[in-house]
Formats: structure tokens, sequence, C-alpha cells
């Protein structure tokens, strides 16, 4: 317990805190997306044991450090690349979050198009999808934490600050996203570039995340512009005044 009273130790757990919430953005967004297919009563639910579970893995992971640093050694090579434990998790969960973030905007486009009712999803069949999206997600976050600070008591606190955080705001974020369609599709978009970027980081394509950061904020910022423009739009006029039909009133007399 002597990190106590280092003072760089409470830097690092600042630091880490917040890189940790940043890097659980995607997480809460997929969560919400994924429970909004719930029925109403379940969805909260669904939310905290989401976040409950990733938690869970990620303390479990820091405990095990040294197992997960053993999965950035190389296993086999394939044409001068080297294969790792790491990459192969990146990937298999960069595919996973491809395809099934193509397959919401699929579902979003056919039930504007047909304004059919939403599918409701079982309440296992979530748990299971968030809970392997998790694992992808809590693994970079936990070899991220590895290499910024070296007390594993330090790496536990800042997790679970960052989890409590999301578990907090992941509820108004939820609601935000299931009443406004677009940026419902605009989080999906952001799924599919963090799925890309996942499966290039598996295959040796080192992206700076600042760059992945940069651009999601970006379109983030320009959807909200449109939002503020289309609450400031005036209502419709009616197609005729009421004078008119007044008129229209006078001139055909009492039915």
């Amino acid at each position: 317990m002597e990190w106590l009273t280092d003072p760089d130790a409470w830097i690092g757990l600042l630091t880490l805190t917040v890189l940790e919430l940043v890097l659980g953005i995607d997480n809460v967004v997929f969560i919400s997306i994924l429970s909004g297919k719930l029925p109403a009563h379940q969805r909260k639910k669904a939310r905290l044991i989401g976040l409950s579970l990733a938690m869970l893995l990620r303390v479990l992971l820091l405990l095990s450090i040294t197992w997960v640093m053993s999965l950035t050694r190389p296993l086999f090579v394939i044409s001068g690349f080297n294969v790792t434990g790491r990459a192969i998790i990146l990937i298999a969960g960069g595919l996973f979050l491809l395809v099934k973030s193509t397959h919401e905007i699929h579902d979003q486009m056919e039930e504007h198009v047909q304004q059919q009712a939403p599918v409701v999803a079982s309440f296992f069949a979530v748990l299971v999808q968030i809970s392997l999206l998790d694992i992808v997600f809590s693994l970079d976050s936990v070899i991220t934490a590895v290499g910024m600070v070296d007390e594993i008591a330090v790496m536990i606190i800042a997790v679970i600050l960052a989890i409590i955080v999301m578990m907090v705001f992941a509820g108004p974020v939820s609601g935000f996203v299931e009443r406004h369609p677009t940026i419902k599709m605009l989080a999906l978009s952001f799924l599919l570039l963090i799925g890309m970027n996942l499966v290039a980081e598996g295959v040796g394509f080192h992206i700076p995340k600042g760059y992945t950061y940069f651009a999601m904020a970006f379109a983030l910022f320009v959807e909200m512009l449109n939002f503020k423009m289309r609450s400031r739009k005036p209502a419709p006029r009616p197609l005729q005044s009421r004078r008119l039909q007044n008129a229209i009133h006078r001139i055909e007399g009492p039915r």
C-alpha cells in the first residue's frame, strides 16, 4: 500500500481512469444498442449486468497479468507475420463487431422502410453478445492499463471507478440513442469503424486511437449541429388559413 503516499500513483490513477472511460465509450454504446432490443423493463438490468461482467472480466484479467502479457508473444508465423493470442482475439472480435453492426444497420433500414414493429431479442441472447464483446474490449483495456501503471491495485481501482461512471450514464446514453434514430445509426457506424480498427490492429497495422476518436467526435459534432437545426425548424403552416376556412364555411353553409 505504499502507493497511497506516492503522488505519481495518484496521477496515474486519475489518468488511467479517464483513459478507461474513453476506451469504454464504445462498450457503453454497444450495450445500449443491444439492450434496446429488449422489452423496456429488462433494459436497465441488461445494461447493469453487461457492465458488471465487463468489470469482473477486467479485474480477473488484471489479476492474471502474466497470462495477459503472454498473449503478446508469437504463437506461430505466417508469411513473416507473428500471430499472437492478442491478434487472434482482436481479429475475431473485430469481425464479430463488423458482422453485428452491419446486421443491426440492415435491421434499422428494413424497419424504417417497412414500418414493422422492432424485433424483441431474448435476454440471454443479448447477454451472450455483450459478454463476447466485453472480452475484446476488456483485453485492449487491460493491456493499456499494464502499459501505463505498475501497481495492480491502481489498475483495479481505475477500472472499477470507470465502470461505475459508465453504469451511471449508461441509462441516459441508451435513452438518447433510442429516441433519435440518426444518433443510433451514427453509433452503429462508429462500431463499424471500431471493428475495422480491431481487425487492422490484429493483422499488424497500428492505427493511433487519437485519429479514430477525433473522427468519431467530429462526426458527432456535425450530427449535433443537424439535431439543433432540426429542433429550430418552424412547424409547417396549414394549407389554408383560418380566414379562408371561415369564408368557405359561410359559402357552403351549415350542413
